[in-house]
């Protein structure tokens, strides 16, 4: 399957490390041009330079795509604005900004269940509200909200992430529905535990710091994510795959979804 996003604009948020910048490669990979989105313009800096073709693990030299310095922090009014002013227009939108951490469930208070919402929750709908009406007037478009087998399956340690998590799925779905008949796509990724610099730190938060990180890894998983089918981390790259399909005119059957990349961590036949 060759997918060509070429002529098309895209939006990652968060998308200078991690998963977000796999998803940025993989969607530059297959010509879309695509804004890069940090809370600082030194970090979208630093990130377009890691991404460029030449670069030791950049995309490849064939890759045409445009990569667009998209500074702001989009969980505040004044830095969706920003990046509105920047990228006015896009076909594809990739909400995947999102924070999270582990604490005790009786330890979070009032100020911190609001900033989770603001950044995983309402980041997402505020850049939706923004760029769907467009989308629907061109009759083309794909949106996308990162979420997490947390929002299924709510982690003891962080039920302020899982919150938001769920909270997702019933944007997309009802987004999915604002959406209906026009040609514009709008799903969720069901992303499982996945290997990134952030996940390292969780990973030893919960398990002994001494160990080196592959028996770290395999700790974490036995001790605390034991359902998971894979049975590894999974990469970012894995998780890109799957948007970047979400994202092509081969799924433009595929709406008001939750699709998932879990490693077959949620014990279910349907999301």
């Amino acid at each position: 399957m060759h997918i060509d996003l070429s002529g098309k604009t895209a939006l990652v948020t968060g998308s200078t490390q991690g998963i977000g910048a796999a998803i940025a490669a993989g969607l530059a990979r297959a010509g879309a041009r695509v804004g890069v989105n940090g809370r600082s313009e030194g970090g979208v800096a630093a990130a377009i330079e890691r991404m460029t073709p030449g670069a030791p693990d950049g995309l490849p030299a064939a890759a045409a795509a445009e990569l667009v310095a998209a500074p702001g922090d989009v969980s505040t009014e004044e830095g969706c604005a920003q990046v509105l002013s920047l990228l006015p227009q896009v076909d594809i939108l990739v909400n995947n900004l999102g924070i999270f951490g582990a604490r005790p469930a009786l330890e979070i208070d009032d100020a911190e269940w609001r900033h989770y919402f603001e950044v995983n929750v309402l980041a997402a709908v505020r850049l939706t509200r923004a760029y769907l009406p467009g989308m629907k007037e061109r009759g083309w478009g794909r949106i996308q909200y990162i979420a997490s087998d947390s929002a299924v399956t709510i982690p003891a340690e962080m039920i302020h992430y899982g919150m938001t998590k769920t909270a997702l799925l019933a944007v997309s779905r009802g987004f999915a529905k604002e959406a209906a008949g026009t040609g514009v796509t709008v799903n969720s990724v069901i992303a499982g535990p996945t290997h990134t610099g952030g996940v390292e730190e969780f990973v030893y938060q919960l398990v002994d710091r001494d160990l080196p990180w592959e028996e770290a890894q395999r700790a974490f998983m036995r001790q605390h994510r034991p359902q998971s089918l894979l049975q590894r981390l999974i990469e970012p790259e894995e998780i890109a795959n799957m948007v970047v399909y979400l994202s092509s005119p081969y799924a433009s059957a595929t709406t008001g979804g939750a699709v998932r990349v879990d490693g077959g961590y949620v014990d279910s036949i349907l999301p």
